[in-house]
């Protein structure tokens, strides 16, 4: 299975998907400067495969994503493994706290099923029985030169969690300078700061809407980030550009249609996110 995900006709093949998108959608992206974009696989491939497997981020990777995004949640033993939930309900045969579980709890899963369930014309027999993948496990796969973009979640819920993350990004030698850490919590990102000040922040902001930031809030940002990501319905030219003057780069979440992906880049974003890493690589290629 492993070699499917290495060429771009394998996997065109096997998902039955390509690589790009309509002419004519790209054509709306042209005479645009694109270079500076960085393609942020949401959850690897998350929009044809499971979201947080070894599948989803190999094919993100076959789509020229250029970071593949993970999402740490920490078992009752200690152990970071890739999931988006604090439960196991969503995304697994099973049920319960991710914290209330241990890892060999975890492994028992099926965390493929539910996808060719959700998306039945997107459904693939391999999909059935896929794992729960570790980090320590996404390290070994993908190697030191993958650039990560690492989410940790709030401190009161997985104490530990950042020096766990620390330990093994120095185990398994990954690059500090092609790895980001984001969180919603500002409380993670200066732990993780004042553990090991040379690793890349992003302040993660609310879903919900937000003002323009001021510039005092801006300056605040930039004593620990060097950007931030928010919730990409919500902002406007002025917001786009005003974090840009600031200094900051700006990688909003999650951008799915080619209008979308148009639109923002016209603006000036940095970067986006995106279950559809293949689509973004097109409207930039389109330049």
């Amino acid at each position: 299975m492993k070699r499917l995900f290495r060429t771009m006709t394998a996997a065109a093949v096997l998902f039955g998907v390509g690589t790009g998108v309509m002419t004519s959608e790209a054509e709306a992206a042209k005479h645009m400067s694109t270079s500076h974009i960085t393609n942020v696989a949401h959850r690897g491939a998350s929009g044809y495969a499971p979201e947080h497997t070894m599948l989803s981020y190999e094919l993100g990777d076959v789509m020229h994503g250029d970071y593949v995004e993970i999402d740490l949640q920490m078992t009752k033993d200690g152990k970071l493994i890739a999931m988006h939930d604090e439960t196991v309900n969503r995304t697994t045969n099973g049920s319960g706290r991710v914290k209330d579980l241990t890892l060999a709890d975890i492994k028992k899963l099926d965390a493929g099923s539910w996808f060719n369930k959700q998306y039945p014309e997107r459904a693939r027999s391999v999909y059935v029985g896929l794992r729960v993948p570790t980090l320590s496990e996404i390290f070994k796969k993908l190697g030191p030169t993958k650039k990560y973009y690492i989410e940790t979640k709030s401190p009161d819920v997985y104490p530990g969690m950042e020096e766990e993350l620390l330990r093994l990004m120095n185990k398994y030698h990954i690059s500090k300078e092609t790895t980001l850490i984001q969180s919603f919590s500002k409380e993670s990102l200066l732990k993780v700061k004042r553990l090991d000040p040379d690793v890349k922040l992003v302040q993660l902001l609310s879903y919900k809407k937000t003002a323009v930031m001021t510039d005092e809030q801006l300056a605040e940002l930039k004593t620990y980030a060097m950007g931030i990501g928010p919730n990409f319905t919500y902002l406007t030219k002025e917001y786009v550009q005003k974090v840009r003057t600031a200094g900051l780069a700006i990688h909003p979440y999650t951008v799915n249609e080619v209008a979308d992906m148009t639109r923002l880049i016209e603006w000036g974003v940095t970067g986006m996110f995106t279950n559809y890493p293949n689509r973004l690589h097109s409207v930039l290629q389109a330049n």
